[in-house]
């Protein structure tokens, strides 16, 4: 089977690099972006078939992106993630993403154990895969 083609967008290097080992560890061919102008760049690469993003971003952010997403890759899942901001809950940032698109979201901070959780529920109209 195709590994799970993941894409991760955070601002926070540390975060890429985390959520990286992570999927890579699980079997995914997982590529990094620290901004939404970055994601998008990727995404004219190749297909995605996951993409978790931050929602809030200084450049680019996570919204704008899941609404481009939409549009150039319909078929991609799309996994929202938030530890909020300086005016607004992060749960309130979730709860606009699902309104836009997002398949599923989690609340940062999160363990691999959350994270796979919330994977699992941004892919379950999908075909089953290998990651």
């Amino acid at each position: 089977m195709t590994p799970l083609s993941t894409l991760v967008v955070d601002d926070e290097q540390k975060i890429c690099a985390l959520l990286q080992q992570w999927l890579t560890d699980a079997g995914c061919a997982t590529v990094t972006a620290r901004s939404g102008d970055d994601a998008c760049e990727a995404m004219k690469q190749r297909q995605f078939d996951l993409v978790i993003t931050d929602v809030l971003m200084p450049d680019g952010d996570g919204l704008d992106l899941i609404t481009e997403l939409k549009k150039v890759q319909p078929s991609a899942r799309i996994l929202a993630m938030s530890g909020g901001g300086r005016y607004v809950e992060g749960d309130d940032y979730l709860k606009l993403a699902r309104g836009i698109g997002a398949h599923a979201a989690v609340m940062k901070p999160f363990d691999w154990k959350q994270l796979r959780a919330a994977i699992d529920v941004a892919l379950v109209a999908e075909p089953a895969r290998a990651w």
